[in-house]
C-alpha cells in the first residue's frame, strides 16, 4: 500500500530543476517553505547561474545526502573560444581532458583549492557556431565544469564558460525533475483541494536509496535491534552478503538504516550502523 502523503514527507526527495539566480541552499530552502518541512538539503551544489537537477532531500531524508550526493554527473552548457579553432582540432583537444585528469578547485570555491585526480566519462561537442560551442559533459562527482573549460582555453588560446545546466545527478534526471513553480502549485493542490495526485508524483521515497547503496534483507526478529543500534550480524540475514563496503538494510519495503562492513574474522560482525531509521 502507498504510504499516507503525510507519511511520505517526512522521508522524501523531490528533484528540483533549480532557477538560475540562486544558490542551491536558497532553492532547497524555497523547498522546505513551500512545503513546511523541518529540514531540507541537497545533494551537490550549483553555482548561483547554473540550472538544472538538484535533488532536495527533506526532514529524515536530509541525513542520506552524502550517498546520493559522490555519484556521476551531466551537464550540457556553452563556452565561448578566445580565438578561431576548427571543431576537428577542438575535439582532439578536448578528448585530452577525458580520462583521470588532475584539477585544482577554482579561486571562488568552498573546499581545500589542492590538485585532486578527476574522471571525466564525456567532453564532446553538440555543436559549433564560430566561437561559440555547445558541448555535453558526463564527469565524477567534484569536478567543476567551469576550471574544466578554463583548462581547455589554457591549451587553445582561451576559453570560458557561458552557460551550464545539469541534466543528470546520479539516478536523478532533468526529464523528471520540478520547477519551483510546480512544487507549490502541487503542495496547495492538496492542502486547498486534498488532491494529492500532483505531489505524490513529485516527492520520491528516500528509500530509492536501494538503488545507490547496495541492499540486503534482515529477519524480522531482528528490526527492533537494529533500529536501536544494534550491529548488523550474519545471523541476521538470510542471504549472501553482499561485496560492498555500503550497506542498505531493509525488512522488506521499510529501511532500517545504512551499515558499513567491519573486517572482524573472530566476530560474527558483518557491519556496524552509519545511521539508522530511529
Amino acid at each position: 500500500m502507498e504510504k499516507p502523503i503525510s507519511e511520505l514527507l517526512e522521508f522524501p526527495i523531490i528533484n528540483v530543476d533549480k532557477p538560475a539566480g540562486i544558490t542551491s541552499f536558497v532553492c532547497a530552502d524555497k523547498v522546505r517553505r513551500i512545503l513546511n518541512a523541518k529540514k531540507a538539503g541537497h545533494t551537490g551544489t550549483l553555482d548561483p547561474m547554473v540550472t538544472g537537477v538538484l535533488p532536495v532531500l527533506l526532514n529524515r531524508a536530509t541525513r542520506l545526502s552524502n550517498y546520493f550526493m559522490k555519484k556521476d554527473k551531466v551537464y550540457i552548457g556553452k563556452m565561448m573560444l578566445h580565438r578561431d579553432i576548427s571543431e576537428d582540432e577542438l575535439k582532439i583537444f578536448m578528448n585530452e581532458f577525458v580520462g583521470k585528469i588532475m584539477q585544482k578547485p577554482p579561486v571562488r570555491s568552498r573546499v581545500k583549492r589542492v590538485v585532486r585526480e578527476r574522471i571525466v566519462n564525456k567532453f564532446k561537442i553538440i555543436k559549433k557556431e564560430g566561437r561559440i560551442v555547445e558541448f555535453e559533459s558526463d564527469v565524477q562527482a567534484g569536478t567543476y565544469i567551469r576550471k574544466l573549460i578554463s583548462d581547455l582555453g589554457e591549451k587553445i588560446g582561451g576559453a570560458h564558460m557561458i552557460e551550464l545546466r545539469r541534466i543528470r545527478a546520479g539516478i536523478f534526471n532533468i526529464n523528471n525533475s520540478y520547477k519551483l513553480e510546480e512544487v507549490e502549485k502541487a503542495f496547495k493542490l492538496w492542502k486547498e483541494k486534498n488532491d494529492e495526485s500532483l505531489l505524490r508524483k513529485m516527492l520520491i521515497p528516500a528509500e530509492i536509496i536501494k538503488q545507490v547503496v547496495t541492499s540486503l534483507q534482515v529477519k524480522e526478529e531482528v528490526v527492533k535491534g537494529l533500529l536501536n543500534g544494534k550491529p548488523l550480524m550474519k545471523d541476521d540475514i538470510g542471504e549472501r552478503i553482499p561485496n560492498s563496503e555500503l550497506i542498505s538494510v531493509f525488512f522488506k519495503d521499510k529501511f532500517i538504516g545504512i551499515y558499513k562492513k567491519v573486517d572482524d574474522k573472530e566476530d560474527s560482525i558483518i557491519a556496524k550502523p552509519e545511521f539508522v531509521m530511529n
